[in-house]
C-alpha cells in the first residue's frame, strides 16, 4: 500500500510542476551524516535547499498567515526513529514585493533531523525519503506552491565497523556546492526571470530626507547646540583667520562623525541576520517597543541618559592641527549622546530591521551631514555666527519631538502584531495628533518673541497633517482590502471584480468592452500589495469602469477553468496582468508579471483603450 501512495504522491507533484510549465526552482539534496550511522545511535541527515538568485522562498515561519511556509516532511521507515526537521534562523527582511517585513530564506539553507536506526537494521542500509514544501518569489511574482521530494541511502553499521572508521560520507559543504551548481546550470520556467521591482525606491527617498532632516534638527538638542560657537570658534583659532584653512577643518570634523556613524550603521546591518530573525517572536518586537519608549522617556526629560566620565574626558580633550580636528569629528558622538543617542539607537534598530550594509553606510552618512551642515555653512560664513539665537529652554521641546519620533518607531516595531493595518494606521494618526496638541500648545516651554510661538505652531500643524495622512492610508487600507477577494461585492469605491468562467468571459465580449484579467493567488505577497495599493487608488478604480474586470484565482489546481485559461495564456507566476482587446485577442505588449504601481498600471489602461480605438477608427 505505500509504494502506491509514495507512487502517487509523486505523481502528483509532477503534475503540479508541470501545470505551471517550469521546472522546480530550488535544488534539494539531503546529505548523510559524516560518519556511518551507527545501528542504535542517534546521527544527523542534512536537508541542503539551494535557492538561486533572484528567488526567495518564506521560512518555517511566515509573518503573515496567508504566506506558505517552508516545511520538511519524512516518510516513516520500520525500525528508524526520525526527529523533527530542525530550522536555522531566518532573517526577517524588507522586501519590495511587500510592505510589511519578511522572514525568507536566501541561497543555501541547512535543514537537520536526527535519525536512530534500531539494533537490528546493523550491516543494512535505510533510504531515508521525504519531501519539502516550499514557495519560490522574487522581488516581482510569486511561483505556485510545490512538494518537492528527496531521498538518501544510508548505511548502517555496528559498533565493531565503526570503529574500524567504516566507510566516510561525502561532506555536506561538497554536496551543497554541487546542488549550486546544478541550480545554476538548471533552465527555470519557461520565460525569462523578471527583472527586480523598483517600485520601493520613492519610500527609500522619503526615508533618507527624513534622515538627513533628523540629522539637522539634532543640532537644536541642548548636547549639540550650545557646541556649535565654541567648535566654530576652536576651528577660527587653529585656522589663524585663514578662510580655506577653517573650511578644511570645518571639513574634516564633519568627515570624521561621518565615519563614526557609517561604522555604526554598517555594524547594525551586518549583525541583522542575527537581529533579524529573532523578530519574528512577538515578544521580541514588543520588548524592542519597550526600549523605544524607555528611550523616548529621556527624551521628555523623565531621566537622564549620561555617559561614563571617562569616555567624556576622551572626547572633550583637544588637540592641535587638523588631526586634532579629525580625532573630534570622531568622537563628538560621546559627547552628544544624552541627546542625539535614542535617535541613534532606534535607527540601529531600523537598519538591523533591513540588513542592508550598504543601506546602514549610506543612512548613517546622511545623518551625520544632517548634523554636520550647520557646522560647514557657519565654517564658511564664520560671521554669521552672532545670528544664531541664544540657547534656552527651546532646545528641551525639540528634544521632546524627537521623543514622539522615538514613540513612533516603536510602534513601527509593533506593525505586525496589530490585528490589521488600519489598528497599525490609526495608533500612528492618534500619536500624531497628540504630539501635534502637545507641542503646539501644551508644553510650558518658555521661550520669548513671537518667532516661536510661529514655529510651534507650524510643527503642531505638521503633526497634524502626518495625522491626517496615517489616518487616511488607514482607512484605505480597508477600502482596498474590502474588494481585493474575487467576487467581492465592490461599492462605488472599489473595483467591481468578477471572479472568473468561461460565461463570464463571454458576457464580457458579449459587452464589447475591453477586458482585465488578473491572475493571482491567496498566498501572493506582490498580489496582496496590488490590491492595497494599486487597484485601491482612485484613479484606477474609475478607469477600471470602461473594462470588464476579471480575477483568475490560481490558489489551488481545483477550478479547471481557471486552470485551463493558465495555461492559454503561458502563466507562470502571479500576479500576471492581462488585458484583451473586446474581440478577446490580448494586447501581448501590455502584459505584466509582478507588481506594479498605480501610475505605470494606469498608463497600461490608457494604452489599452487607447490601442482599441485605434484599431475601431481603421476599421
Amino acid at each position: 500500500m505505500k509504494p502506491i501512495l509514495l507512487l502517487f504522491a509523486v505523481l502528483s507533484l509532477l503534475s503540479g510542476c508541470l501545470a505551471w510549465g517550469a521546472n522546480p526552482v530550488v535544488a534539494i539534496q539531503a546529505v548523510p551524516p559524516a560518519e556511518p550511522l551507527r545501528a542504535g545511535k542517534t546521527g544527523t541527515v542534512t536537508v541542503v535547499l539551494t535557492i538561486p538568485a533572484p528567488y526567495h522562498i518564506n521560512s518555517n515561519r511566515p509573518l503573515e498567515d496567508y504566506l506558505i511556509s517552508t516545511q520538511v516532511e519524512f516518510e516513516a521507515q520500520p525500525h528508524v526513529i526520525i526527529g523533527e526537521a530542525v530550522f536555522p534562523p531566518a532573517p526577517v527582511k524588507q522586501l519590495p514585493v511587500s510592505d510589511s517585513p519578511m522572514s525568507v530564506y536566501e541561497g543555501e539553507v541547512h535543514i537537520t533531523a536526527d535519525v536512530t536506526p534500531d539494533m537490528s537494521l546493523a550491516g543494512s542500509e535505510i533510504t531515508l525519503r521525504g519531501r519539502v514544501r516550499y514557495q519560490a518569489c522574487d522581488e516581482r511574482s510569486c511561483l505556485r506552491p510545490v512538494w518537492q521530494p528527496f531521498s538518501v541511502a544510508m548505511p548502517v553499521v555496528d559498533s565493531a565497523q565503526a570503529a574500524s572508521g567504516g566507510t566516510p560520507q561525502p561532506p555536506a559543504d561538497k554536496v551543497a556546492a554541487q546542488a549550486r551548481a546544478e541550480a545554476a546550470a538548471k533552465p527555470v520556467g519557461t520565460g525569462a526571470v523578471p527583472a527586480p521591482a523598483d517600485f520601493g525606491d520613492k519610500s527609500l527617498l522619503v526615508v533618507f530626507l527624513l534622515v538627513f532632516l533628523g540629522g539637522l534638527g539634532l543640532n537644536l538638542t541642548p548636547c549639540v547646540y550650545p557646541m556649535i560657537p565654541i567648535t566654530i570658534t576652536y576651528f577660527g583659532g587653529q585656522a589663524e583667520g585663514k578662510k580655506g584653512s577653517l573650511l578644511a577643518h570645518s571639513l574634516l570634523y564633519v568627515i570624521g562623525m561621518a565615519i563614526t556613524y557609517s561604522i555604526l550603521g554598517v555594524f547594525a546591518a551586518m549583525t541583522g541576520s542575527l537581529f533579524g530573525s529573532a523578530l519574528q517572536y512577538p515578544p521580541v518586537l514588543i520588548g524592542i517597543a519597550l526600549v523605544m519608549g524607555i528611550l523616548a522617556l529621556s527624551m521628555f526629560d523623565v531621566f537622564e541618559l549620561r555617559m561614563p566620565a571617562f569616555l567624556n574626558r576622551l572626547a572633550g580633550s583637544s588637540r592641535k592641527g587638523f588631526a586634532g580636528t579629525f580625532l573630534m569629528g570622531l568622537t563628538v558622538g560621546i559627547v552628544a549622546a544624552p541627546c542625539i543617542g535614542p535617535f541613534v539607537l532606534g535607527l540601529l534598530t531600523y537598519v538591523g530591521n533591513k540588513g542592508s550594509v550598504v543601506l546602514g553606510f549610506s543612512l548613517f552618512f546622511v545623518l551625520a551631514m544632517g548634523l554636520g551642515l550647520p557646522l560647514l555653512v557657519l565654517g564658511l560664513f564664520s560671521g554669521s555666527l552672532r545670528l544664531l539665537p541664544r540657547s534656552g529652554s527651546w532646545m528641551v521641546w525639540v528634544r521632546k519631538i524627537f521623543g514622539f519620533i522615538l514613540l513612533a518607531m516603536a510602534i513601527f516595531f509593533l506593525k505586525n502584531i496589530f490585528p490589521s493595518a488600519l489598528y497599525y494606521y490609526l495608533a500612528l494618526a492618534f500619536l500624531m495628533l497628540l504630539a501635534g496638541i502637545y507641542l503646539a500648545w501644551m508644553d510650558p516651554v518658555a521661550a520669548s518673541g513671537k518667532g516661536f510661538t510661529y514655529i510651534r505652531n507650524i510643527v503642531g500643524i505638521l503633526f497634524f497633517i502626518a495625522a491626517l495622512i496615517a489616518a487616511g492610508t488607514g482607512l484605505q487600507s480597508v477600502i482596498g482590502t474590502a474588494g481585493m477577494r474575487a467576487g467581492a461585492p465592490g461599492g462605488s469605491g472599489s473595483i467591481q471584480w468578477v471572479p472568473y468562467s468561461e460565461a463570464a468571459l463571454s458576457r464580457a465580449l458579449e459587452q464589447g468592452k475591453p477586458v482585465f484579467l488578473d491572475f493571482y493567488a491567496d498566498w501572493c505577497a506582490p498580489c496582496k500589495e496590488m490590491d492595497a495599493h494599486t487597484f485601491s487608488a482612485p484613479e484606477v478604480i474609475e478607469r477600471s469602469k470602461e473594462f470588464v474586470m476579471l480575477k483568475a484565482d490560481l490558489t489551488s489546481a481545483g477550478d479547471e477553468q481557471v486552470e485551463s485559461l493558465r495555461q492559454q495564456f503561458q502563466v507562470i507566476g502571479v500576479p500576471t496582468l492581462v488585458f484583451l482587446r473586446p474581440d478577446g485577442r490580448e494586447i501581448a505588449d501590455l502584459r505584466g508579471t509582478g507588481f506594479e504601481s498605480k501610475e505605470v498600471f494606469l498608463n497600461k489602461m490608457n494604452r489599452a483603450l487607447q490601442s482599441i480605438a485605434e484599431s475601431a477608427e481603421q476599421n
